[in-house]
């Protein structure tokens, strides 16, 4: 028995709480930096004044942090459902899928939010490179590079096809064109900008390098399907 290559690897449990760990600390941290715009959307929320609670920024962050413990649920029932099955890496795939939903979902509403002039204003859109980033301010970088941070971090852990820079470079950038073009198609009084293409293209490609050490690198073990049944064992 080779007790180096043993101890060399790390355990099952021990990356399940660094990962754990590591999704509390971000939680922690979203929730210090915007409690004070969550404390004036909540009475919103609570009030069921929904068309205010669900068409602010503020109020759909506090929604998602809301359902946060739903979405931990549903983490626990499919890992549970795939343990059961004999799959393995079943917290990790189930992690993976909640969290990409989870934590892309309210970053599109907010994106899609139409303006103040929509169905009004024509669509505009910039093609310029480099050129938007100026405006977008330090606040406006950072959301953009959260739209798609949970897909590029999540999305090689459950897919190996996915597992790798390029391609969640490509994944990244796709999924902004398709927004910016449904921006512009709806007239939503927002401009669809190359710069939002390329902030979110990274956003989601450093969240990819952040996760890799996670990232799935094959595209199916054995261990990954259920146990087959025995085979009835005829007398004679």
């Amino acid at each position: 028995m080779d007790h180096n290559a043993s101890l060399s690897a790390p355990p099952r449990r021990t990356r399940r709480i660094v990962l754990l760990s590591l999704v509390i600390v971000g939680v922690a941290s979203a929730l210090f930096v915007v409690r004070g715009p969550l404390m004036m959307a909540a009475p919103m929320c609570m009030a069921g004044q929904w068309q205010r609670c669900f068409g602010t920024f503020n109020g759909v962050v506090l929604i998602t942090l809301v359902a946060l413990p739903l979405a931990t649920l549903v983490v626990w029932a499919l890992a549970h459902r795939r343990r059961a099955a004999g799959v393995a890496s079943a917290w990790r795939m189930s992690l993976a899928e909640v969290g990409m939903v989870h934590g892309t979902v309210p970053f599109l509403w907010m994106t899609l939010m139409p303006g103040a002039g929509a169905g009004v204003v024509p669509g505009r859109f910039s093609l310029v490179p480099l050129r938007d980033l100026i405006t977008m301010g330090p606040l406006g970088i950072v959301g953009n590079l959260l739209v798609f941070a949970s897909l590029g971090f999540f999305a090689p852990m459950r897919f190996a096809a996915l597992a790798s820079v390029p391609r969640i470079l490509a994944l990244g950038a796709g999924c902004s064109v398709l927004v910016e073009t449904a921006q512009y198609v709806l007239r939503l009084d927002r401009v669809s900008s190359v710069d939002d293409v390329l902030v979110n293209a990274a956003g989601a490609v450093l969240a990819a390098l952040v996760s890799r050490r996670w990232w799935r690198t094959t595209t199916e073990t054995p261990s990954d399907r259920p146990r087959p049944a025995p085979l009835p064992v005829s007398a004679g």
